[in-house]
């Protein structure tokens, strides 16, 4: 559908206006779209009628596929150059849904028109009250969102605080906690420092090492025995004396540190600017000396006070035992010394022996060797070890050694004097265990006599240079829970022939067991020449060096070498 109007004066305007509205009305438009329309066409045609001339008003309907079709307005002038067409559309119904009748130029139909406009208007006026009212409506959800989004912000910020306070309580709790971890792992690696050793100067010489620079500018060690003698002697601060006179920690200085389980003394006079910490060493019995300490800075925290005398009563107890553990080393060491006798001398048999403790440890243990004639002429040789090492171990063995001394005097062979022995210490010493082994030289008879009991197997080389392992069945431990007859055996002896008699520590190694050392063991005694084996004393010392030369020793080492002559 397509209709135009010319337009030349007001009453062409107004007819061509009421002539669209009716039409827009006619299509279905919307009263809101219908005033829009009217509305913007009236201020156009007003435009129009300003600046004079002919106008042209085409209205016309499309129809395209879609369901709405377009109703659209073209304005344009006589002269298009000198105006440009003005153009609008709106969405129609695609057919009229009432009669479209002519617009007659009477002042009834102007005013029909003009009544029909105020209705439209009022329409609009109505639909835009309910719009002021929904937007007053939403203004009010937005007034009070606005108040929930400043609480919720206020509540925000307040919990943003909060977080923020307790992640800074949580850093300090973790810087806490990692000062707390440092210093219990410089205890933890201090105490294994202090008591991987049982030297007691060892002991001592550590401990500044283990305080400088960390925690203290220089330390002094005071201790209060004759041991400290050796050291040039000091001048000590007034501190030190009343913290080993009371057993308390002092620290001096010009003001009070504040510091726990410490009392506080004016500066020492000895050098009054800088505080000093003086903390005693404790024992059960009486304080051992004073730890002096100059502070790696202005002072102490009060947290690594605490754990410096914690640290001082682990020193003292390090030193404590460092000192009785040379004490009783120095015991059982006199005693076993003193019960390792000479050997006997005599024709055709010539005897070495060696003795070394233990390089790691109490080293004094229940080795022992021995040799002498029985009542018949018979020389008598035996190597043994008691389990354990110290005090306990020597005194044993000085049994063992004593009561084999009196069984031989029967003149019992080898076997019957290991099997004594086993009674002997089984009633003796039910807990404690040994191994031996016994060979038996007879002047004039070219064999030899020996019985074991769990001890290595002795070495024999032969004149040829041949090395043979004694392995015969031995008998078992001496002292164990069991009834046994331990039996003899019986080599060939030749004239130099040389037997060797030794203890675990010369051969075992704890990598390598024992079959290896008593191999290289073989291997040394049969790279001897007859002029070797003829200083005995030195072919003793030449078959240690090759064994001991590879690791520090955590056992006793003994050994026998019996030398036939003639």
């Amino acid at each position: 559908m397509r209709r135009t109007w010319q337009i030349d004066t007001v009453t062409d305007a107004a007819l061509a206006r009421i002539a669209t509205a009716r039409v827009a009305s006619a299509y279905a438009v919307p009263s809101v779209g219908r005033t829009r329309l009217a509305t913007a066409l009236s201020a156009q045609l007003r435009q129009c009628l300003a600046k004079g001339g002919s106008w042209r008003l085409t209205l016309h309907v499309s129809e395209p596929p879609a369901e709405l079709a377009r109703l659209r307005l073209t304005l344009t002038a006589s002269d298009p150059a000198a105006h440009p067409p003005w153009r609008t559309t709106v969405p129609c119904a695609r057919t009229p849904i009432a009669e479209i009748g002519p617009v007659e130029d009477s002042p009834a139909a102007l005013a029909e028109s003009l009544l029909g406009a105020d209705e439209d208007t009022a329409l609009l006026l109505e639909r835009l009250s309910e719009q002021e009212r929904l937007v007053a409506f939403h203004r009010d959800e937005l007034h009070q969102t606005n108040q929930g989004v400043l609480a919720l912000h206020a509540e925000l910020d307040a919990a943003g605080q909060a977080q923020q306070e307790a992640f800074g309580a949580e850093r300090r709790a973790r810087e806490e906690a990692e000062s707390a971890r440092r210093r219990l792992t410089f205890l933890a690696d201090a105490s294994a420092a202090l008591t991987s050793s049982l030297d007691h100067d060892e002991v001592v010489r550590r401990l500044p090492e283990l305080l400088v620079p960390e925690y203290a500018r220089s330390v002094d060690v005071w201790l209060f025995d004759g041991d400290d003698d050796r050291r040039t002697a000091a001048p000590h601060p007034a501190a030190a004396v009343v913290a080993a006179r009371t057993g308390r920690p002092q620290y001096a200085a010009r003001e009070p540190g504040g510091l726990p389980g410490v009392d506080h003394q004016p500066p020492s006079a000895l050098d009054p600017e800088s505080p000093l910490l003086c903390v005693p060493l404790p024992t059960r019995r009486a304080p051992l000396g004073v730890l002096t300490l100059a502070p790696p800075g202005d002072g102490w925290d009060p947290d690594d006070v605490v754990m410096l005398i914690e640290f001082a009563r682990r020193a003292s107890v390090a030193i404590d035992n460092a000192r009785r553990f040379e004490h009783n080393r120095d015991i059982a060491e006199t005693l076993q010394r003193a019960l390792l006798t000479d050997l006997p001398a005599g024709p055709g048999l010539s005897l070495a022996a060696r003795y070394l403790p233990a390089t790691h440890g109490l080293n004094i243990g229940g080795d022992w060797y021995d040799a002498f004639r029985q009542p018949d002429g018979s020389l008598i040789a035996v190597v043994g070890d008691v389990t354990g090492h110290g005090l306990h171990a020597a005194v044993m063995m000085s049994q063992l050694r004593t009561a084999l001394r009196a069984y031989a005097v029967d003149g019992g062979s080898p076997g019957t004097l290991l099997t004594r022995l086993h009674t002997f210490l089984h009633h003796l010493q039910p807990d404690l265990y040994a191994t031996a082994v016994i060979a038996r030289f007879r002047p004039g008879q070219p064999s030899l006599t020996w019985a074991a009991a769990g001890h290595p197997p002795p070495l024999l080389r032969t004149p040829d240079g041949r090395v043979h392992t004694l392995d015969a069945k031995p008998g078992a431990m001496l002292g164990i829970p069991l009834s046994q007859e331990i039996d003899d055996h019986t080599v060939p002896l030749p004239p130099g022939s040389t037997l060797a008699l030794y203890t675990d520590g010369l051969v075992e190694r704890r990598a390598q067991g024992i079959d290896p050392g008593i191999a290289r063991l073989a291997d040394a005694l049969g790279s001897f020449g007859p002029a070797d084996l003829a200083d005995l004393d030195g072919s003793a010392d030449r078959v240690l060096d090759p064994m001991l030369s590879d690791s520090e020793r955590d056992d006793d080492v003994c050994l026998l070498l019996c030398h036939v002559t003639g």
